[in-house]
């Protein structure tokens, strides 16, 4: 059957912003990947300058400086000036306070330590211990992202607290991707503030992280997204396989902070696929899966690998959006391994040698563009909503302005309810209000905000609101 004329009116129109947004529409949703979304944002040259000063060669130096210290196991001596996470603590502090030094005053490092009393993992109170760089936002500081590698590391027996835990891959490769970001963006001015985190107590449960984010949520705190890098070191998988341009990014549906009122309510509009989360990661594919990373972003709809969890798992616990990024394939024929070599000579343990540096440093620009755009850009929309009480094929969405000073306007974005990726864009101008010649019943929509430099916001899903 033809779509009526007020359909093709719409797709019309459609194709037309589109066009002017440089932005493309395909007629048919298109596997995750295999093209740019119609979301996608191009480089901007101010993006391009910031992804050319990463350097691997100073990440593998970093990678190598953490593996010196021996053993960072959480557990381990922390008054050594030179062996133990005591040592690479305070190596982590020193690093970031010199690039703050060099931010004309935006940017603070600090230590964030509590003790974790005994517990699973925990044989007896432990100070724990966070290393913390602030670069605070110049326009709306309020608004908070993060992102995290977490500095503690183990062997195959987690409470062996005195062998030798290189640790490279899991995770100096994450904390060397948060460092080399933060002194690259130290010279520069965001919008918003972003903080980058070297965390501890992860290998023993989550502790460092999850303080963190405690300590956000108590101070109600605007955090929009969330970043952990944690296992990005190594492009080999354990059969020798090698995938040097993929990433992964694991992204939860159904948050798990949402009562199960809130879950009934997106399980009945057919929203699992849309949490803030998952918006995230489709934001992430369409401003860091392109030439100025030379990276394919996979997007995974689960919050992480079976039976594991990273330090983002906290900040999803507490309503933030938040992912996990992991290197393609895992080698678990090094990773946890105590260091050794075999009898044919070869040597096991998270060592440096089994890391790929250029890898890592790709994964740093894809960490990179992700935050700075999403630093640079509107936030996510507030208060959208669905009107479901009029019972029409046409569409009503409505949202809360923003309070940005270059906010634009807004664009409604829509896909089939089998795409994964929004397909289309429409925009809407400077409005709080728009009404969609589609039916709400046949398709998922969402809004996302515009600012003067033509930066879009993550896609913000809409409640249903009788």
């Amino acid at each position: 059957m033809r779509p009526s004329p007020s359909r093709r009116t719409v797709l019309t129109a459609t194709a037309a912003g589109a066009t002017a947004l440089g932005v493309s529409t395909p007629a048919e949703a298109a596997p995750a990947g295999s093209r740019p979304p119609a979301t996608a944002q191009p480089p901007t040259r101010e993006l391009r300058a910031l992804l050319r000063e990463i350097d691997s060669a100073r990440i593998e130096a970093m990678v190598r400086k953490l593996v010196s210290f021996g053993t960072r196991h959480t557990l381990s001596v922390q008054d050594d000036p030179a062996r133990g996470i005591g040592a690479a603590r305070d190596w982590l502090l020193a690093e970031l306070s010199s690039y703050a030094a060099a931010s004309g005053g935006r940017m603070t490092a600090e230590l964030q330590s509590y003790v974790q009393e005994p517990g699973p993992r925990i044989p007896e109170a432990t100070r724990i211990t966070n290393v913390l760089a602030t670069l605070r936002g110049s326009v709306t500081p309020d608004r908070i992202y993060v992102v995290s590698g977490h500095y503690d590391s183990r062997v195959t027996d987690v409470m062996d607290a005195t062998s030798d835990a290189p640790g490279a891959d899991d995770d100096a490769s994450g904390v060397a991707v948060v460092l080399e970001l933060a002194r690259v963006m130290a010279k520069r001015r965001p919008a918003s503030t972003i903080v980058f985190a070297a965390v501890a107590g992860e290998e023993q449960g989550l502790f460092g992280s999850a303080y963190l984010a405690q300590q956000l949520k108590a101070a109600g705190s605007d955090v929009q997204g969330m970043f952990t890098n944690d296992i990005v070191g190594s492009s080999t998988a354990d059969d020798g396989t090698r995938d040097p341009y993929t990433i992964r990014l694991f992204a939860e549906g159904v948050p798990s902070s949402e009562t199960a009122e809130q879950a009934a309510i997106r399980r009945s509009v057919g929203g699992e696929n849309d949490s803030a989360t998952r918006q995230l990661a489709r934001f992430v594919r369409d401003v860091a899966d392109n030439d100025a990373t030379d990276m394919n972003i996979r997007v995974i709809y689960r919050r992480d690998r079976y039976r594991r969890g990273g330090d983002h798992i906290p900040f999803l616990e507490r309503g933030y959006p938040a992912a996990r990024f992991t290197e393609p394939a895992e080698d678990f024929a090094h990773q946890h391994q105590d260091v050794r070599v075999d009898e044919t000579g070869k040597q096991y343990g998270d060592l440096p040698e089994f890391c790929d540096f250029d890898y890592v440093g790709r994964v740093a620009k894809v960490n990179g563009a992700a935050l700075w755009t999403l630093a640079q850009a509107p936030g996510t929309p507030r208060g959208a909503k669905i009107i479901t009480t009029n019972l029409t094929n046409a569409t009503e969405l409505v949202w809360t302005r923003g309070t940005e000073p270059d906010l634009a306007g807004y664009e409604v974005v829509w896909r089939e309810t089998t795409a994964p990726e929004w397909t289309h864009v429409i925009p809407v101008g400077d409005a709080t209000t728009h009404e969609v010649d589609l039916s709400k019943d046949n398709v998922f929509l969402g809004v996302r905000a515009v600012n003067g430099s033509g930066l879009r916001s993550p896609v913000a899903f809409p409640d249903p609101q009788a």
